[in-house]
C-alpha cells in the first residue's frame, strides 16, 4: 500500500460524516503574462483570486458567471489539473496542493471532469470501449478486455446508449452530439467518482437535448452518490441543478448562498443583472425594471479598483473604486449620446483623451484651457454615465493642465446579508482584509457618502 493510500485509508477511518467533502480557503490560481520585446509589459493574470467556500457530500454546487470570472480555472484547480497559486485545497480533508503527481494519479479516480465540449474531449482515434474504458485501465481497475468491455457496456447503458453493444466498437464521430456528451459522461464515472466538476455539460447541446443530459445527471447523482460542481454562465441550468451557488465575477465571488434565495432576491448587482439578461416573454416584462450592466468584463491583469464590479455597476458610488480610466470611460460614452455639435465642442475644450495621463489615482490632462474645462467638468460630471463623478476628490487647474484626483476605496469583502454572503458597499463599507490601504479620511467620505 503506498503512502498516499495509507493516509486516505486512516483519514477515512477519522472522518466525521459531517466534514465537507471539499474545503477552500482563499485559493489563487495566477498565470504569469509577458508581452512585447523581450517581454515587456510583463504581468499577471489573477484568474482565481481568494475564493473560499465548502462544498458538502451530495449537493450541486454551481459555479456561476460570464466568460471570463475564471469559472474553467477555479475548476480545473479544484481538482490540481491547474496548481493552485495560494490558499487552501482539501478534499476529505487531504490537502491536494500538496499531493505529488504520483498521489494526486490515485486520487483522480474520485475526482472527475465533464468537460464542455464532446468532441474535444473524446480521441476520435479510439473506438468507444477504449475510450470509455481507458480509465479503467489508468486505475487498474479493470485489466482484461472482457472485464473492460462489460464495466463500458453496464456504463453506456446507465447513460442512455442502448442497447450498449451496437455502441462500443463504433467511433465518437459516428454518433450525434448528444450521444458524444453521453459518452462523456459515462467514461467521467466510469471510476465511480465522489466529486465531478461539470464544466458547462449542456452548452455544446441542442436546447431539445439539454433537458434530458441534465436529468440524466441528476439520475446519475442520485444512483452513484455523487457531489457536483457545476460550471456554467446559464441561469436557466443552475436553477434547474444546484442547491447552492457561488456567483464568480473576476476571479472572486460577488454573493454566495442557496440557490433558491439568490434566485428569488438577489442581493449583489452582479447577480441582479445576470437575472435581468434572461431574456422574458412579453406579458413578463410588464413592471420589470431591468440593471443591465454596461460593457464587457475586463481585463483580469489590471482589475478595477475598489470593487471589480464598479465600472459596469448601475448602482456605484463613491465607494466602489472610481479611478482614472474610469473618467475617460465615461467621457467617450458620453459622446456617444449626445449631437455631433455638443461632441465637437466638447472635443475641442478638452482634446485628445488618448493623450491624458491616466493613472489608478489620478488623471492629467495637458495643452488646454483648464480653468474652463474644470468649469465643465464641474457642472457636467455629475451627469456622466455612471457615477465617476461622486469618486472624485479633488479637481485642480493650473495653466494649461487639469489634474482630477480620486477617493481611495477599498475592495470590498463579504459580509451576510439575509442568509447569504454578499460582497459589496451597499450593505456598509467593510474592506477586504489584506486588500489596499485606505486612509482614514478616505474612509469617513465614503462611509459617510454611503449613509
Amino acid at each position: 500500500m503506498t503512502r498516499a493510500q495509507t493516509e486516505r485509508k486512516e483519514h477515512d477511518a477519522a472522518s466525521s460524516d459531517d466534514e465537507p467533502l471539499l474545503t477552500v480557503e482563499n485559493l489563487q490560481t495566477h498565470f504569469p503574462v509577458r508581452g512585447g520585446l523581450f517581454g515587456a509589459g510583463s504581468g499577471v493574470v489573477k484568474a482565481v483570486d481568494g475564493v473560499s467556500f465548502n462544498v458538502e457530500p451530495g449537493e450541486v454546487f454551481g459555479l456561476v458567471g460570464e466568460s471570463g470570472s475564471g469559472k474553467t480555472t477555479l475548476g480545473r484547480t479544484l481538482v490540481n489539473l491547474i496548481p493552485p497559486t495560494a490558499g487552501v485545497l482539501r478534499y476529505r480533508g487531504i490537502d491536494l496542493a500538496a499531493q505529488s503527481e504520483r498521489a494526486m494519479r490515485g486520487l483522480r479516480r474520485e475526482l472527475s471532469v465533464i468537460f464542455q465540449d464532446p468532441n474535444a474531449s473524446l480521441n476520435p482515434a479510439m473506438t468507444i470501449v477504449d475510450g470509455v474504458g481507458h480509465p479503467l485501465r489508468i486505475h487498474a481497475l479493470a485489466t482484461k478486455a472482457s472485464d473492460v468491455r462489460r464495466e463500458v457496456a453496464a456504463m453506456l447503458e446507465r447513460v442512455g446508449l442502448s442497447p450498449p453493444e451496437s455502441f462500443l466498437d463504433r467511433y465518437p464521430d459516428e454518433l450525434s452530439g448528444g450521444q458524444k456528451q453521453r459518452l462523456v459522461i459515462a467514461r467521467a464515472l466510469i471510476t465511480r467518482p465522489k466529486l465531478v466538476i461539470a464544466d458547462e455539460p449542456v452548452a455544446a447541446l441542442d436546447m431539445s437535448v439539454r433537458a434530458r443530459v441534465l436529468e440524466l445527471m441528476l439520475d446519475l447523482k442520485k444512483e452513484f452518490n455523487l457531489t457536483y460542481i457545476l460550471i456554467t454562465h446559464d441561469l436557466a441550468t443552475a436553477r434547474f441543478m444546484c442547491d447552492r451557488i457561488g456567483i464568480l465575477y473576476l476571479g472572486k465571488f460577488v454573493e454566495q448562498g442557496e440557490a433558491k434565495r439568490l434566485f428569488d432576491d438577489p442581493k449583489h448587482p452582479y447577480t441582479r443583472a445576470l437575472l435581468d439578461a434572461i431574456p422574458l416573454p412579453e406579458a413578463g416584462r410588464r413592471g420589470r425594471q431591468k440593471e443591465l450592466p454596461r460593457g464587457e468584463v475586463p481585463d483580469a491583469i489590471r482589475p478595477p479598483a475598489g470593487c471589480r464590479f464598479h465600472p459596469r455597476c448601475a448602482r456605484a458610488f463613491g465607494a466602489c473604486g472610481w479611478e482614472g480610466r474610469d473618467l475617460i470611460e465615461a467621457i467617450e460614452a458620453r459622446w456617444t449620446t449626445v449631437d455631433v455639435e455638443i461632441r465637437q465642442r466638447e472635443q475641442a475644450l478638452i482634446g485628445d483623451l488618448a493623450k491624458a495621463d491616466v493613472h489608478r489615482e489620478q488623471v492629467r490632462f495637458s495643452g488646454l484651457d483648464a480653468a474652463s474645462f474644470e468649469q465643465w467638468l464641474r457642472r457636467t460630471g455629475p451627469d456622466l454615465p455612471g457615477k465617476v463623478f461622486s469618486g472624485i476628490r479633488e479637481i485642480s487647474a493650473e495653466s494649461n493642465v487639469l489634474t482630477v484626483s480620486f477617493k481611495a476605496a477599498p475592495e470590498p469583502a463579504m459580509q451576510q446579508v439575509e442568509g447569504r454572503s454578499v460582497a459589496c458597499h451597499h450593505y456598509g463599507v467593510q474592506a477586504l482584509p489584506g486588500g489596499d490601504h485606505v486612509g482614514e479620511a478616505d474612509w469617513q467620505a465614503v462611509a459617510s457618502e454611503q449613509d
